[in-house]
């Protein structure tokens, strides 16, 4: 990807990384398209309303879920978003319904969400520690800028306290949500609302705080790229 000018939205991909590395003002829209917003919640929504409501009925709740996914696909496709977002959604619905439908256990459709969870706390946490944030990374890839902002003590100091922000997201989601996969059965009311409130809401709150640390680092960071180009 070729590298883009300050401020030129154009050249970045409409993303959250994107949105998180623009300089001129946030954008709520590129951070989470409404094919996302719908995909962080609607099947697992429906799926937890048709359970109580059809008496317990784990294959027709995990039906119901799927179809809705698989219509959320459809439409993500007619607008025109990235295929890659659209398989990757509806291939983790998926997989959720698969591990549901093995184990019999309705909290289970759950359990992938935690532990992708999991998975990028630790890998966050590990990329702070080693001195290679993550979100350093996926910016620099998404803007074509490479690596160079390792160089650059005040944008990688930047870098890692909005790492820090998304470590504290993971966490903060298994400190609710987990208890709750544990209760069983009897919370999974409980764990679907808690799945909602702290899916996209608290993902475009970090999203934002993000932009508001790293966007002076960055800024001052172009600014001395492109003043160096002239030079």
């Amino acid at each position: 990807m070729s590298q883009t000018e300050p401020g030129d939205q154009r050249g970045q991909q409409q993303s959250w990384v994107g949105a998180i590395a623009s300089e001129d003002r946030f954008r709520p829209q590129h951070a989470l398209s409404l094919g996302a917003l719908l995909d962080a919640g609607l099947p697992l929504a429906l799926f937890t309303v048709v359970y109580a409501v059809a008496g317990h009925n784990l294959s027709l709740s995990l039906w119901v879920a799927l179809g809705s996914g698989a219509l959320l696909a459809v439409v993500r496709l007619f607008r025109r978003e990235p295929l890659q977002n659209v398989v990757a959604g509806f291939v983790g619905l998926g997989i959720a319904a698969y591990l549901a439908h093995r184990t019999g256990q309705a909290e289970d459709v759950f359990l992938p969400g935690l532990l992708i969870n999991v998975g990028y706390g630790l890998a966050y946490l590990v990329s702070i520690a080693v001195r290679w944030p993550l979100l350093g990374v996926f910016v620099g890839l998404v803007t074509g800028q490479g690596m160079a902002w390792r160089r650059d003590p005040a944008l990688l100091r930047a870098f890692t306290k909005a790492s820090l922000l998304w470590v504290a997201l993971f966490a903060t989601r298994l400190a609710v949500q987990a208890p709750l996969y544990f209760a069983g059965e009897e919370q999974l009311g409980w764990l679907a609302g808690a799945r909602l409130a702290m899916s996209w809401p608290l993902f475009l709150l970090v999203v934002y705080l993000s932009w508001v640390i790293i966007r002076p680092a960055y800024r001052a960071h172009t600014e001395a790229q492109t003043e160096a180009a002239a030079d």
